[in-house]
């Protein structure tokens, strides 16, 4: 009588190990290549959708990591952008101060209107970070000493690398400077979502009654996650500051939460690079796709959605994620 087999549940299809380095190494060669053979305006289109990768991979550390649908992450995007653009004009040019004053400031508002935020969950959370969005928008357009109202923050300098240096004003240069934000923001995001944090977000995100049952304190996993996030997109927004010189509350706009929200959907929740990859397709369509179309923006970006929720669930990075093959049935395909 032949002995049936069965394949482990943990088999798994697994790509070369030497694929995912590869890969890395070739797109940072490209990103750091692209001063040399695009002409200027491409490259400072290449700065801002960096910096709104920022922000769309700050939305999937709480969306798709913790389990906290947000709209409010440009709030803090907001708040790192004008305290850049303030530290420039009051204080300093030098963009190294700017950017540890505009991820701290961030950080800070983060902090304490997370600790009221991550007490709700799913449809409260998410209309709880909508209103910190609205807040931060009108207060922004309300401070007209501060902030320049309606008319933006403007008459920002170009910043400097050493006190009392030449002004960085070239667009290749301004283009590496956010580059090396971009990288250090997806670096401290990497190794947060490996580290036991993360894998307590991912815990919450699963189950947060399980984890409360196993005493970890999920308020404390929910408010770091929400804190780090939120200095994750101040620091988009100070390196959005060093290059356009301007800022102003249609950056903190419901418009531009909703299609970073979009963005790591498209993407892939639970990634780092999903996200990365929806907010170029996001930026693509609406600054390219959508002025050929008589500006439907954002009808193109509604149907877009819409596609991906159905064609395409778990996101692009869910087309490559390794998958395990089912079980096989004992007996199925032996001799006998």
């Amino acid at each position: 009588m032949a002995t049936a087999t069965t394949a482990p549940d943990t088999q798994r299809r697994r790509r070369p190990v030497w694929l995912g380095p590869v890969l890395l190494l070739v797109g940072l060669i490209v990103l750091i290549s692209v001063p040399f053979w695009l002409a200027p305006y491409p490259v400072q289109v290449l700065s801002k959708i960096l910096c709104f990768a920022l922000v769309v991979v700050s939305v999937d550390l709480l969306t798709g990591y913790t389990g906290l649908p947000t709209l409010g992450q440009v709030a803090y995007f907001g708040a790192g952008a004008y305290t850049a653009g303030l530290v420039g004009i009051h204080l300093t040019t030098n963009v190294f101060i700017q950017l540890i004053a505009g991820t701290l400031v961030a950080a800070v508002m983060a902090l304490v209107t997370g600790a009221v935020a991550v007490r709700t969950t799913g449809f409260v959370f998410l209309m709880v970070t909508l209103a910190i969005t609205e807040l931060a928008h009108k207060q922004a357009d309300a401070a007209k000493d501060l902030t320049g109202g309606s008319n933006g923050l403007s008459g920002i300098p170009a910043f400097t690398f050493l006190p009392g240096g030449d002004p960085i004003r070239l667009p290749g240069l301004v283009y590496f400077w956010v580059l090396v934000v971009f990288l250090i923001g997806i670096g401290l995001s990497v190794l947060l979502v490996r580290s036991p944090m993360g894998r307590s977000m991912r815990g919450v995100r699963d189950g947060e009654g399980r984890m409360r049952a196993i005493g970890r304190r999920t308020y404390v996993v929910k408010l770091v996650a929400f804190t780090f996030a939120g200095s994750l997109a101040g620091m988009a927004g100070t390196a959005w500051t060093a290059q356009t010189r301007f800022v102003s509350p249609g950056d903190m706009a419901f418009s531009l939460s909703a299609i970073a929200l979009l963005a790591a959907i498209l993407g892939g929740q639970g990634t780092i690079w999903g996200p990365i990859i929806g907010a170029a397709i996001v930026m693509f369509v609406r600054d390219y796709i959508g002025p050929m179309a008589d500006g439907r923006t954002y009808l193109i970006l509604g149907l877009l959605f819409v596609i991906a929720v159905f064609a395409l669930p778990r996101g692009i990075a869910g087309l490559v994620r390794r998958r395990t093959p089912a079980p096989k049935v004992a007996g199925e395909g032996d001799p006998t």
